[in-house]
């Protein structure tokens, strides 16, 4: 099974986010925020890309994989259940799915997490889409920027991604 990450980087510094990433050893990070703008600094799409190219990490925005404005604000009032009512419905559309299947297709050969801002995955929409993601074989695992740390002393416990022979055990696993 190939791997599929998850990250948010709410209440996080653009180096400290990056160097999760590297940790990792993420390959390809798709935004999948429907406004690529942020008031925090270096997470707006043309910066943030700049910045994950210095470090050789491809940038893919999916706007049709973003949360549509009733479904952000339905979760920003705390309404969950009207926001992942009303993302469900935008997945379900034809955009939202060949958007689904373009990140398959790029997490297939590529160690690929998904991004968005906030900090907890149940709270937000890109678990919506990784979840979906699992229909295609991937096992997702959700990263945490406070945590890179726990990622560093134990890389045995960070998924990798193998070409052709999916999620590696621990023994293959290069440290």
């Amino acid at each position: 099974m190939k791997s599929l990450m998850t990250i948010g980087y709410e209440g996080s510094s653009i180096d400290d986010f990056v160097a999760t990433l590297e940790v990792a050893r993420v390959r390809v990070l798709v935004d999948v925020r429907a406004v690529t703008v942020s008031r925090k600094k270096g997470f707006s799409k043309n910066g943030l890309a700049a910045r994950l190219e210095k470090h050789g990490i491809r940038y893919v925005h999916a706007k049709d994989l973003g949360d549509p404005k009733p479904g952000r604000e339905a979760a920003r009032a705390g309404d969950y259940d009207s926001f992942r009512r009303i993302f469900g419905a935008h997945l379900a559309t034809a955009e939202a799915q060949r958007a689904v299947e373009e990140v398959a297709a790029i997490a297939q050969s590529e160690l690929t997490c998904l991004m968005c801002y906030e900090h907890d995955p149940i709270t937000c929409h890109r678990k919506i889409v990784a979840t979906q993601l699992k229909e295609y074989g991937f096992s997702c695992f959700d990263l945490f920027v406070d945590k890179k740390d726990r990622y560093e002393l134990h890389p045995e416990r960070v998924p990798r991604h193998d070409i052709g022979k999916g999620l590696t055990t621990p023994e293959q696993r290069p440290l």
